[in-house]
């Protein structure tokens, strides 16, 4: 009998690349914010229509509803509520504004609805603080 070889495997072109501990516990810290902000949004009468909402053009964290209001909600941990309110640039504002196009043109039963852009601040051993039109955006 002849012996045959099986082909060898391909070979990836990068090494598997190890799970860096910051950022596993950066994504983390994000998502307990994020539940943090949506449990608050709760409790003030919203309604949580998303969570992570992804487009090509960005993220939204929340969209919450409340009678006729859409709110897109951009969450924020850090060390302090002054950090976290610094960290919303005017860069990620223009692609929050544009994943939510995105989100309504996903749904457009909520576009003539009024729109809003909040921020929920998160750090510890603080309340999260709710910013109510925290930036403006033309959708």
């Amino acid at each position: 009998m002849a012996k045959t070889d099986a082909p060898a495997p391909p070979k990836s072109p990068r090494p598997a690349k190890l799970a860096d501990p910051a950022r596993i516990a950066a994504f983390n810290t994000g998502l307990s914010a994020e539940s943090r902000a949506a449990a608050m949004l709760l409790a003030k009468g919203y309604r949580i229509l998303a969570r992570r909402f992804r487009s090509p053009f960005g993220e939204i964290d929340i969209v919450a509803r409340k009678r006729n209001l859409v709110a897109f909600v951009e969450v924020k941990a850090r060390a302090t509520l002054d950090e976290a309110a610094y960290a919303v640039t005017p860069r990620q504002q223009a692609r929050i504004s544009d994943a939510a196009q995105a989100w309504l043109m996903a749904h457009p039963e909520h576009a003539e609805f009024e729109l809003r852009f909040d921020v929920m601040l998160i750090a510890p051993g603080h309340l999260p603080r709710h910013l109510l039109a925290a930036f403006d955006a033309s959708c």
